[in-house]
């Protein structure tokens, strides 16, 4: 698709809009050195999603049991951390020592984790890398939202998105590139690059001068109600994710023998990535968010379907278009959505959309043991799960559509 093809299709008011948001956007002092900040990190964590369970299976050896429990004890102490951290970090004059604490501990966790021999090792280094790096992202959103709140109030939301977006490029770059460091090198090569993620974090973030005290101008974007029925919503919608996260990989290891192809289907999501979450924040300020969220999951759920009635691995590459449109929206436009109910504490706020996201994964990570072995029936759980999210998501705009009805006649009498 050319630009021309691209302006016709989302409309010559909106692409101008875009060209100059975007023009804006790397003229600020900052966001290049935040965009390069969260593309090295995104390869370093990319390069070794994929592989984790599988490398927990096959070079340390342990059950599928064990594996979820590893998962399940680090991601419980990362949620425990990132929720108390958030609470306080609004108070903190400089916001940007803890995710360079966080990271020196993932860097001595990933040395303890990559010469695991057993269950006992393979725990205590996971727990040490990932307990701490729910500060990362949620303090890394929050340092930004300040940061363009001061410099240009006016595309908070869109430059947040443009961020994401960037961590998901890197991510998805850091995808094709752990594979074939597999090739080459095996799992330690693998688990090394990750470090090098770390590593290259930490001294992005010396160098990064970070904003603080109040924004430079009135802060034009808008905030939402506090909604606990939408949060759990959100919740489900990302406990699916992280079911797909973990046993993907998991199904198509059992399905094709070849640990490099689940990096190789995950990587052709950098193709849609930027210009999805792109277009959902932009069809997000028009439509509203929660509308695109809907939409977000009905993609989600006809490629759960998909999983769950096909063991074709064309099948599998063609439905990730879908998929990768879900996923821009549930990491950017929900992320933006739970941060607008907390305006006035951006850690706070970014910090529980990272909260969320890992609670959804303890859970994701427990339901799936309810089906005996590794089958694609286990996508049959995420797409029950999308499900009621919508059917929630569907109430909610329903009520709000018919409040705004009532209002409408209020104010014509």
């Amino acid at each position: 698709m050319n630009p021309t093809e691209i302006r016709v299709w989302i409309g010559e008011e909106v692409f101008m809009q875009i060209i100059r948001d975007v023009s804006r956007f790397v003229s600020i002092p900052g966001a290049r050195t935040l965009l390069t900040m969260l593309f090295f990190y995104g390869i370093g964590t990319g390069i070794l999603a994929p592989m984790n369970a599988v490398y927990l299976n096959e070079s340390v050896g342990l059950s599928k049991v064990q594996i979820v429990v590893v998962f399940a004890v680090s991601l419980f102490c990362n949620i425990a951390i990132t929720i108390t951290i958030g609470w306080i970090s609004d108070s903190l004059k400089n916001k940007k020592k803890l995710p360079i604490i966080a990271a020196l501990f993932c860097i001595i966790g990933l040395f303890i984790y990559m010469n695991a021999s057993g269950f006992r090792s393979a725990l205590m280094g996971m727990t040490i890398t990932v307990a701490p790096s729910g500060l990362i992202m949620g303090q890394l959103f929050g340092m930004a939202r300040n940061h363009f709140s001061r410099y240009a109030s006016d595309i908070v939301e869109i430059a947040q998105i443009w961020l994401r977006a960037c961590y998901s490029i890197g991510f998805f770059a850091g995808l094709l590139l752990g594979a074939n460091i597999f090739l080459l090198a095996t799992f330690k090569g693998v688990l090394w690059g990750n470090l090098a993620g770390y590593v290259s974090l930490v001294i992005l973030l010396l160098l990064y001068k970070e904003t603080t005290g109040e924004p430079g101008a009135k802060q034009a974007v808008k905030g939402e109600p506090l909604s606990l029925v939408m949060l759990v919503a959100l919740l489900m919608l990302s406990c699916a994710d992280a079911i797909r996260g973990l046993y993907l990989q998991l199904v198509v290891l059992k399905l094709f023998s070849k640990p490099e192809i689940m990096s190789y289907i995950w990587s052709t999501q950098a193709v849609f990535e930027l210009f999805f979450m792109t277009l959902g924040g932009y069809l997000a300020a028009r439509y509203g968010s929660k509308k695109i969220i809907f939409l977000g999951g009905c993609f989600a759920l006809i490629t759960y379907l998909t999983y769950t009635s096909s063991t074709s691995l064309p099948v599998f590459f063609v439905v990730q278009p879908l998929y990768s449109f879900f996923v821009s929206i549930l990491y950017g436009v929900a992320m933006g959505y739970v941060q607008r109910m907390f305006l006035s504490r951006t850690g706070f706020g970014a910090s529980l959309y990272v909260f969320i996201s890992q609670t959804a994964s303890l859970i994701g990570y427990f339901l799936p043991l309810f089906i005996q072995g590794i089958t694609p029936k286990i996508f049959i759980i995420p797409s029950l799960l999308v499900a009621l999210s919508l059917l929630i998501i569907g109430v909610v705009l329903y009520k709000e559509k018919g409040s705004n009805r009532k209002n409408s006649i209020v104010l014509e009498q």
